[in-house]
């Protein structure tokens, strides 16, 4: 017979399991578009107006969603909501594989929603159930997302290539992981925990919190970084081809510069879990960033693998250094889930707008300098709104 102690060690272990599996969900049915966008093109007869809509849907619907998400998870709890909008993504997930555009976007659509939820609530279940790991659980999530993010990117086109499930079951392919997860997560919902706001903490909701100057510079942290992620990953490789790399060789610098984001985004909520002041952790990925923006704008091409490094490092520490804000800047549970919808919802909608700018602006201009000179004003905006985000302080103290 099992003693308590042995109980609780399987339960924990277990609920990081869940953690896990549910973390590597929300990143790999994205990733996995991108590099066989021209089969789905092809094989469903669309333009690239509407293929490109497909990266863009899940971004929108971040934006949309995301302030409901803690609302639902107040009137369902954490638990539960967690496992429908795991559910809600492989069903979208299998809808969007069956071949119309019509399903495509419908399916996509719902991947979106899904993912929203999970986005803005992981980080706030780890603060209600490792408050003393917070940086190390945070740490374990953001980790989890890249490397399923940089698998799913890796292994999409073999599938689509090589095998004859053709684009569809590359896409298909993660509602396997999904399901999976769902069944890993669904111990949870018999220990579910509804969240008691006391009378001190009643009155700190999402409105309240849009009065602090704390939440916008999160907020400003979140989408801008997120548009550095989207923005480089849209063109990088084509950044890469216009100073004579061949296309191969910069769609694997691409891949290298989303797996240099890996150790970053375990070290850095750590890290940053165990500083009352983060400052100094925004002027280390400030650095990486500037060095690997730089480095393209004015170096030689035959360094293009140190500058992917860099920016790798750049991205994953300061997107584990948000995701750490949401806990670090808020007193309770569901206080860090109202700061991570409302944060979350205006930074990717800020992040979607990126790639479209920027190609924008290239075509305009007839190059890509001009670009790669607002990455590096985008970078110094980083660093102005993490410089105030990064003070030990709450949201609800400036309210």
């Amino acid at each position: 017979m099992l003693t308590n102690q042995e109980t609780n060690k399987k339960t924990v272990a277990l609920l990081i399991i869940g953690i896990i599996f549910i973390s590597t969900t929300l990143r790999a049915p994205l990733t996995a578009v991108g590099p066989i966008i021209s089969f789905i093109r092809d094989g469903l007869d669309i333009s690239n107006v509407l293929a490109g809509f497909i990266t863009t849907i899940p971004l929108l619907a971040f934006a949309i969603i995301s302030p409901f998400a803690p609302k639902i998870a107040r009137r369902f709890g954490m638990e539960m909501t967690l496992f429908l909008a795991i559910l809600l993504l492989a069903i979208g997930i299998i809808i969007r594989s069956l071949g119309t555009p019509f399903f495509l976007l419908l399916g996509t659509a719902l991947i979106g929603i899904a993912i929203a939820f999970g986005n803005v609530l992981i980080p706030s279940f780890i603060k209600l159930k490792f408050p003393l790991q917070l940086g190390l659980m945070t740490g374990v999530f953001t980790v989890s997302m890249n490397l399923s993010a940089g698998i799913g990117a890796g292994i999409s086109y073999p599938i689509a290539d090589g095998t004859s499930y053709g684009w569809q079951g590359a896409l298909g392919f993660w509602s396997v992981l999904a399901i999976v997860a769902c069944i890993i997560w669904l111990p949870q919902i018999k220990h579910k925990q509804i969240v008691v706001v006391s009378p001190t903490t009643k009155v700190v909701k999402a409105k309240s919190i849009l009065k602090s100057p704390l939440t916008w510079t999160i907020t400003l942290c979140m989408g801008l970084q997120s548009l550095i992620f989207y923005t480089t990953a849209a063109w990088i490789p084509e950044i890469l081809q216009t100073k004579g790399m061949d296309a191969e060789s910069s769609g694997w610098m691409l891949s290298f510069m989303q797996f240099a984001q890996l150790p970053m985004t375990f070290l850095i909520p750590i890290l940053a879990g165990r500083l009352k002041d983060q400052r100094i952790l925004v002027a280390l990925f400030t650095v990486f960033y500037l060095i690997g923006f730089t480095g393209l704008l004015f170096g030689d091409i035959s360094l293009s693998l140190l500058w992917m490094i860099t920016l790798g490092l750049g991205g994953g520490a300061s997107f584990g250094l948000v995701m750490m804000f949401f806990s670090l800047r808020s007193r309770t549970p569901m206080e860090a889930a109202d700061l991570s919808g409302v944060a979350q919802s205006i930074g990717y909608l800020l992040a979607a707008v990126g790639p479209v700018f920027f190609g924008f602006i290239h075509d305009e201009t007839g190059s890509w300098y001009t670009p790669m000179i607002l990455f590096i004003v985008t970078v110094v905006l980083l660093f102005l709104a993490g410089m105030h985000a990064g003070r030990d302080r709450y949201v609800s103290e400036e309210v």
